[in-house]
């Protein structure tokens, strides 16, 4: 059964829109739409396998071992799901940008790693 995001995420997740967004205005006034389009790809992709992530890690275990292999296994998936969405995205769009791409995707993966620093009340 889906939980709510916790705080943490949440609060994450706002920033990593907000930082798409961004990224995606950027790249459509440096490179035009197929750099807008590159630049909302990059941060869906690192945005998707965020939230994946989340969901794996949020599963309830019993041991403090369990949590260590669920924040591992959360680690893995997340990398996984985002090699591969870089892969399907760069294979299927032949005019993307990839400095757009590859900018939107790295800044919102570093806002994801921001999450341990976000209280959660």
């Amino acid at each position: 059964m889906l939980r709510p995001l916790s705080r943490p995420i949440r609060v994450v997740l706002f920033w990593q829109l907000a930082a798409t967004a961004a990224m995606t205005a950027a790249g459509g006034f440096l490179a035009g739409g197929h750099g807008a389009l590159s630049g909302a790809a990059g941060g869906v992709i690192s945005i998707s396998a965020g939230l994946v992530a989340a969901w794996v890690a949020a599963r309830r275990v019993k041991s403090a071992g369990g949590v260590l292999i669920g924040a591992l296994a959360a680690e893995a998936v997340k990398i996984g799901l985002a090699v591969l969405l870089l892969w399907v995205v760069l294979a299927n769009y032949a005019h993307a940008v990839i400095g757009a791409i590859l900018a939107s995707f790295v800044v919102t993966m570093l806002i994801f790693g921001m999450a341990f620093f976000v209280r959660d009340y």
